[in-house]
């Protein structure tokens, strides 16, 4: 069976361009189209294997991306330009970054192959992780794909005092629906299935101390 593909892109015609490009791929077949938005309803209104987004924001936008994304267990591919670094994607769960210019072909062997599990990396777009810089004096060299945002580990810090998502919103003094995104966030990032796996997963790591 093809793998079915959820477009996402704030510009309809980047979106129209896309689903043009994959309509003669037998390996994919689209499921749908619409903004970042709108996300969440489109993965409840059909059934998505792997998400294709043109993105126009940064880190922020793909965290919550990938914590709707990871509620139904469907990741995201990212398309960049050429000379875009995706390390900020990246560090948020994107585990798919694909050059904008790359072939139909090509892109729908990515989307196919993300969809099955695996990490894709083009050169362009992955150029931070084949050259990545010395990781910063202090940091103890717990960088990597899998580090959390600075609000991220305070969310993980109240996650292990067996707070609910209504008790950590009002903690930080935000929406439930941003406290529900973050910890969707923290459990794609460590790739925990429940919030009991992600504490044991963080320690292991050294993320937090018990």
């Amino acid at each position: 069976m093809p793998t079915l593909v959820l477009l996402l892109g704030e510009d309809a015609l980047t979106r129209g361009g896309a689903a043009a490009l994959l309509s003669g791929q037998s390996l994919v077949e689209l499921a749908g189209q619409g903004t970042l938005d709108e996300a969440p309803a489109l993965l409840a209104g059909a059934p998505a294997d792997v998400i294709c987004w043109d993105p126009s924001g940064g880190e922020e936008e793909a965290e919550r991306l990938v914590a709707a994304g990871a509620a139904r267990r469907v990741p995201v591919l990212a398309l960049l330009g050429g000379r875009a670094s995706g390390g900020a994607l990246w560090r948020a769960g994107v585990r798919a970054l694909v050059d904008r210019g790359t072939t139909a072909a090509a892109l729908a062997a990515a989307l196919h192959a993300a969809a099955h599990g695996l990490a894709v990396l083009e050169p362009g777009p992955a150029e931070a992780f084949l050259h990545p810089a010395p990781p910063a004096p202090g940091d103890g060299g717990r960088g990597g794909p899998d580090a959390l945002t600075p609000r991220e580990r305070e969310v993980l810090s109240l996650l292990t005092e067996g707070l609910g998502n209504k008790a950590i919103a009002g903690a930080l003094g935000v929406s439930d629906h941003t406290a529900k995104f973050h910890v969707n966030a923290i459990l794609a990032k460590l790739g925990a299935a429940s919030r009991a796996e992600a504490i044991v997963l963080a320690v292991r790591r050294g993320l937090i101390a018990l």
